[in-house]
């Protein structure tokens, strides 16, 4: 089933009924779309250690539909300067597993308290370039908050409707040389907006998760 063929099927039902029961997994075990041979990319790309990291996925709940929370990185950080992401980062000791990292990093970066975030579930690790072991958190963000934005990490934040990124239609594969190895990798523009990278690649994850897709 694919968001066209969904019709009437609401979004917010369905996010429950496929997240419902699932727990975030070991960093090791990693799932992501449109890749084959995982650990000979990884050692093709150098990645020895999994450093274990996780991101917030926040679908707020407006009256007209739901919306995904994103941020635009500040433009002179070392890694992913500019690039849209989900407010998230490594897993710290002081942290109850990927939950406590998602929300601590999420408060830290936008200023979302986590008493308006509801937590639904988890979606499959994604791997970085970097070597970054990414759980993907997924939250209904209830309306009303106000964000606060360390600009030191996050240069803005915007919201883009649900359906909007989870439209087959939208998304755009691409390919991209690093290192040697050719690497392929989805775009979804967005207005002046592109989320591409592991910020696509978790919504396509969300999507497959969602409506039952093969991995493409």
């Amino acid at each position: 089933m694919s968001l066209a063929d969904a019709g009437g099927v609401d979004l917010r039902t369905l996010i429950r009924a496929r997240l419902a029961g699932s727990r975030p997994q070991p960093a090791e075990r990693i799932s992501m779309p449109g890749y084959g041979d995982l650990p000979r990319m990884m050692r093709r790309l150098r990645i020895r250690r999994l450093v274990p990291a996780a991101v917030l996925v926040p679908i707020v709940d407006r009256p007209g539909g739901l919306s995904l929370l994103l941020t635009r990185r500040a433009d002179d950080l070392k890694h992913h300067p500019g690039q849209i992401s989900f407010p998230g980062g490594r897993l710290e000791d002081r942290d109850e597993g990927p939950t406590g990292a998602a929300l601590r990093e999420t408060q830290e970066e936008v200023g979302l308290h986590q008493d308006h975030v509801e937590v639904v579930g988890y979606l499959d690790n994604y791997l970085t370039i970097t070597g970054y072991a990414v759980t993907p958190v997924v939250g209904f963000v209830r309306p009303g908050f106000e964000l606060t934005l360390d600009t030191t990490e996050v240069a803005e934040a915007f919201e883009v409707p649900l359906s909007y990124v989870l439209d087959r239609e939208r998304v755009f594969r691409r390919q991209r040389r690093f290192l040697g190895i050719r690497l392929p990798y989805f775009e979804i523009p967005y207005g002046e907006y592109n989320i591409w990278g592991a910020t696509a690649g978790m919504l396509i994850s969300l999507r497959q998760r969602l409506f039952e897709e093969e991995n493409p």
